[in-house]
């Protein structure tokens, strides 16, 4: 099997160096591609120039080619099976009309909960759309998605063996859609240290918990990439998820990335059918599921015995059941399963 992974314009590199979505849901799916024995391509220019030379590239992206020209023809004489591509391009005309010469199947991940396709961009078997929860199966019911689990991965990203380690970890963007405040609150009334990791993309909102955000028991890490990532996660003993009651999570990364380092999730959530339940169980966390109209101090207070609870689990199963339930091979045959 040929795969044509393909890159995107944005604003980080592929794979990325640390914070990223699609990104890095697209590099896992071309290491799980290469697991299972498939040939691999990288499409696009924007592929990080440290990665091994033996990655084949070609540095065009569909949609700005003409359907007259050579690089189109090579592309498909090569003869793809299967193209991965980000959730925008099945609805970008220009991308569509080079794709549908290549004559190959299409899969895509909902990166987003808000963008809408237009009528034809699926069919439900070969051009496919999968989504992460029940939540997000239901927003675009109309286009035949297929729930999944996603999987991502980083450049240089293998998990170390689990070991359980000391206090809490939040990550991800810090900003109201993600609301680590809440996190921080229910770890000081623990009396637990909590690690912030990741950028700050709301500057307005880190100003409004200021007080909260300069408690003692905070160590602001900014954002990590590699292995500076993973252990992130390994040496911390419970991995906690928040995000504001307004917020719809399409497929957080964080999930697969804390299970397969072996640190158990507590986790806040706002409603069933999201994420949250899709991606844990008994054996890997604990989550709160609240009703939004409670304040944030009761939201805090419940998160806390979810915290609690899931830092008895033992880290050397979580990390056995994550390493298989987020496993890139598994994700990318589970993506190229009809193809």
């Amino acid at each position: 099997m040929l795969v044509g992974v393909c890159d995107f314009p944005g604003t980080y590199a592929f794979p990325p160096h640390g914070y990223g979505g699609i990104e890095r849901w697209l590099w896992a799916t071309a290491l799980g591609a290469r697991a299972a024995g498939a040939d691999v391509h990288l499409l696009g220019p924007a592929w990080r120039d440290d990665l091994q030379p033996d990655w084949e590239r070609h540095p065009v992206r569909l949609e700005d080619l003409d359907t007259r020209s050579t690089a189109l023809k090579e592309l498909q004489d090569s003869r793809y099976d299967l193209l991965v591509v980000g959730h925008e391009y099945p609805s970008l005309p220009a991308w569509r009309e080079a794709a549908d010469l290549l004559g190959s199947d299409i899969a895509t991940f909902q990166h987003s909960p808000l963008f809408r396709h237009s009528d034809d961009a699926f069919d439900g078997l070969n051009r496919r759309l999968y989504c992460y929860s029940q939540q997000m199966v239901d927003r675009y019911r109309a286009h035949e998605p297929i729930q999944e689990l996603a999987v991502h991965a980083g450049l240089g990203e293998l998990e170390p063996e689990s070991a359980r380690g000391d206090g809490l970890v939040w990550v991800g963007r810090v900003d109201a859609q993600k609301s680590p405040h809440i996190a921080i609150r229910a770890a000081q009334l623990l009396g637990r240290r909590i690690r912030v990791v990741g950028p700050v993309f709301d500057r307005e909102y880190a100003d409004r918990h200021q007080r909260l955000f300069s408690a003692d028991h905070i160590e602001w890490a900014g954002e990590l990439g590699g292995s500076a990532k993973t252990h992130a996660f390994r040496d911390a003993e419970t991995f906690v998820y928040t995000y504001s009651r307004d917020y719809v999570e399409a497929g957080a990364a964080v999930f697969g990335e804390s299970l397969r380092a072996g640190t158990p999730i507590a986790a806040l959530a706002w409603s069933h059918g999201t994420c949250v339940e899709a991606a844990l169980c008994e054996q890997t966390g604990s989550q709160t599921v609240l009703d939004p109209s409670v304040d944030d101090e009761t939201a805090a207070q419940s998160l806390a015995e979810a915290i609690e609870k899931a830092s008895e689990l033992p880290h050397q199963g979580v990390q056995e059941v994550g390493l298989n339930r987020f496993d890139a091979r598994r994700h990318f045959e589970a993506l190229a399963e009809t193809s």
